[in-house]
């Protein structure tokens, strides 16, 4: 059997670490991927597919130090749904990706400038306004040689 999943997406938001009462760390964020395709109209169609992602240990606080949102990341692991009961009492599921690698595809230094409403002070590259950030989503790059697949 086989359960592996590999996505290229940005972060939605900045990654959130915690840390298990063992004290290994946990870090969790949302990536989005996209699709574009034409519908039988000939009409392009674009859609967001978002993912959400767990990582643990060493490879958790390094998602926690070095992404943001925005970042454009290769995560390899494999899906895990999760059942748990709401304070409601309804039963509710969440799938996730328990990701084994996480690569950060985005060049050093590659950090956009904060907005006004940013709420956390961990120290930050600032960006030129003409720095190329590269594309928006993956399906937007054209040359992507360097994809580690």
């Amino acid at each position: 059997m086989l359960n592996k999943v590999m996505i290229i997406g940005r972060l939605g938001a900045d990654p959130e670490l915690r840390y298990a009462a063992t004290g290994m760390a946990v870090c969790r964020f949302n990536v989005a991927t996209d699709e574009a395709y034409t519908d039988q109209s000939g009409q392009r169609q674009e859609r967001t597919e978002w993912h959400r992602i767990v990582v643990f240990s060493k490879q958790a606080e390094n998602c926690a130090n070095y992404l943001f949102k925005g970042s454009l990341v290769y995560v390899e692991g494999a899906l895990s749904t999760s059942k748990w009961t709401d304070q409601q009492g309804q039963t509710r599921y969440t799938t996730e990706i328990k990701a084994q690698r996480v690569q950060f595809l985005d060049r050093k230094g590659d950090r956009p400038a904060p907005s006004a409403d940013d709420a956390y002070s961990r120290p930050q590259q600032t960006r030129r306004d003409d720095d190329d950030l590269g594309p928006a989503f993956p399906s937007e790059a054209g040359g992507m040689d360097d994809v580690p697949f």
